[in-house]
């Protein structure tokens, strides 16, 4: 996940490090595996409702994908930057940003070389003001538990965005009891984080603990549960820049 520190530099860096302990306490369980139905579901859910909202909001129907720029900050694994590529972004025009190094070296294997992953935080990245149609993060927030630091990152996202573009975002607006490591980000703490923006917001995603319940008795049975939005756990967002 990608950092940007605007105050002191003790204070970025302890958070930085604070995210990279919180990171190392999750389980390496399967529970995000792309083999298990609600993953497979709610992951084709928001990919489809973000083409959607490329077409209908963000007004790219008529545009080569190809042509447009785009930042993912915190890219981890390189997952989301490979359906970048299957969308039909250049690779060149594709850059990712990531903290952790296990994780900057698996993307840099699994993807192709003229895509550039930088190492570190957000605020040392090659990354020029007002240069990006897209720039992207995908439940980076929910882990960052320093408003300040939230803040000062959500500055930096929106100043490599160009007039006309947007900031894309995908996180989860509940707080998890059993996850002290996290914390959700209400639209109304977005609509804080980018004050200049004007969002698009879309409810998507059946909260995962029932996601996982109800595929037992039959994957189908996810569309039925996610017909009700309050049982919609995240947020797919565009913030738009004028």
């Amino acid at each position: 996940m990608g950092m940007m520190p605007n105050a002191p530099d003790s204070e970025p860096k302890a958070e930085a490090l604070a995210v990279a302990e919180r990171y190392a306490r999750r389980k390496a369980a399967d529970l995000y595996s792309i083999l298990r139905p609600e993953v497979v579901l709610s992951t084709q859910e928001w990919q489809r409702e973000m083409l959607f909202m490329f077409g209908s909001v963000c007004g790219y129907t008529n545009v080569d994908m190809s042509s447009l720029k785009l930042v993912d900050v915190g890219c981890g694994y390189g997952g989301h930057l490979l359906d970048f590529l299957r969308f039909g972004f250049s690779p060149q025009n594709l850059y990712g940003i990531e903290l952790l190094p296990e994780r900057v070296a698996s993307a840099r294997a699994r993807l192709p070389d003229a895509l550039k992953v930088h190492e570190g935080d957000a605020s040392t990245a090659d990354v020029a003001p007002a240069s990006q149609d897209i720039v992207f993060q995908s439940v980076v927030f929910s882990s960052l538990l320093d408003d300040a630091f939230q803040r000062d990152l959500a500055g930096q996202m929106w100043s490599w965005v160009r007039p006309g573009g947007g900031v894309l975002w995908y996180d989860f607006v509940y707080d998890n009891p059993s996850n002290c490591d996290v914390r959700g980000v209400s639209i109304r703490r977005l609509s804080t984080l980018f004050p200049h923006g004007r969002m698009t917001v879309r409810r998507v995603t059946l909260a995962p603990p029932i996601s996982r319940r109800v595929c037992r008795v039959h994957p189908a049975v996810y569309h039925f549960f996610n017909l009700l939005p309050f049982l919609r756990t995240h947020v797919l967002c565009w913030i738009a820049k004028d």
